[in-house]
């Protein structure tokens, strides 16, 4: 049985202009769940706290009796809560802006002038306080995307030229990799492939992928960075491991078969941002790859070989 406050929900989702797409279920219990709106509530008793996905799932099975599979999460997370974020009506990490995209710990919370303007919805006054919002609205989804803008991580890949990744530790591995291990290690390197946290194909230079004999799809679990070492013909495979693991037998497997049809030598590569967490990894390394520190920048760890940097070849 669908609760009044769904139904309401959904009513507020739509008079905000939400897509087709978020008007749904789904969308209204997080609505709820972000305004800690129980059942027995009015809406002028919205409130604004901090939560994350999973919270606001619980949230919504103690609530209102609406029990989510845990594999829904990314549902939640990309159809739902991304949506209402773009669209100004929620703010992502407000706490901490700089927290990584795919930190356990991120929360959103509902936008003050949105939760000043829910309030009034079922009075009199709703209709003329949600034109007057919505005649501003589009100047502040307009800031908050300059502030999100404002916390991105630039990365120097080319003299004068940036890419922007999100925020969080990850990234700034990858920055690191970028501008303090190819200088060193693939001196005159040319960056094919960098990840984002909160976008997959963060930069992707797939002509020139695709000229070195690799086509890759959206299926193919890339490595977080690829540089081309021209100078020597070799591909980097580089895994940035701050929070997962590093090329291991499995994924040494994986990339192999990926890049299987390469022109040039394959090298793998793991980067840590410093030796605790590489110590986490240890016994997980494969051999005939190599290891960089980002906190120890000039010098790399080999394992094993005959080489101190180099690919090898099958057999």
């Amino acid at each position: 049985m669908t609760h009044v406050h769904i139904d309401e929900a959904l009513k507020i989702i739509k008079a905000l202009g939400l897509p087709r797409a978020q008007q749904n279920e789904r969308s209204a219990v997080s609505l709820l769940a972000l305004l800690n709106l129980t059942a027995k509530k009015t809406w002028a008793e919205a409130e604004a706290p901090l939560v994350g996905i999973t919270p606001v799932m619980d949230w919504a099975h103690e609530h209102y009796e609406k029990k989510y599979a845990p594999n829904t999460r990314e549902t939640f997370r990309r159809q739902t809560m991304h949506q209402f974020v773009a669209a100004g009506l929620v703010l992502y990490n407000p706490d901490k802006p700089d927290r990584s995209v795919n930190s356990p710990k991120a929360v959103y919370q509902i936008e003050p002038a949105t939760l000043a303007l829910i309030r009034f919805f079922s009075t009199k006054k709703w209709a003329a306080k949600l034109a007057a919002y919505l005649t501003k609205h589009q100047t502040l989804i307009a800031q908050y995307a300059r502030e999100r803008k404002h916390n991105l991580i630039p990365v120097v890949i080319a003299p004068g030229k940036k890419i922007a990744l999100s925020p969080g530790e990850h990234s700034e591995l990858i920055r690191a990799i970028i501008e303090d291990f190819a200088p060193r290690f693939a001196p005159g390197s040319v960056l094919v492939y960098a990840g984002d946290t909160g976008e997959k194909w963060g930069y992707f230079n797939k002509a020139l992928l695709t000229g070195l004999g690799v086509e890759v799809d959206a299926h193919g679990k890339m490595p977080d960075v690829v540089l081309h070492y021209t100078d020597k013909n070799w591909l980097l495979l580089i895994e940035s491991v701050t929070s997962h693991g590093p090329v291991d037998g499995k994924r040494h497997a994986e990339l192999t078969e990926l890049f299987a049809g390469s022109k040039s030598g394959l090298v793998y590569v793991t980067a840590f941002p410093n030796r605790a967490i590489m110590g986490r990894y240890l016994g997980e390394i494969a051999w005939e790859t190599e290891v960089w520190i980002a906190d120890a920048p000039s010098h790399l760890i080999h394992f094993n070989g005959e080489r101190f940097l180099g690919p090898y070849l099958a057999g």
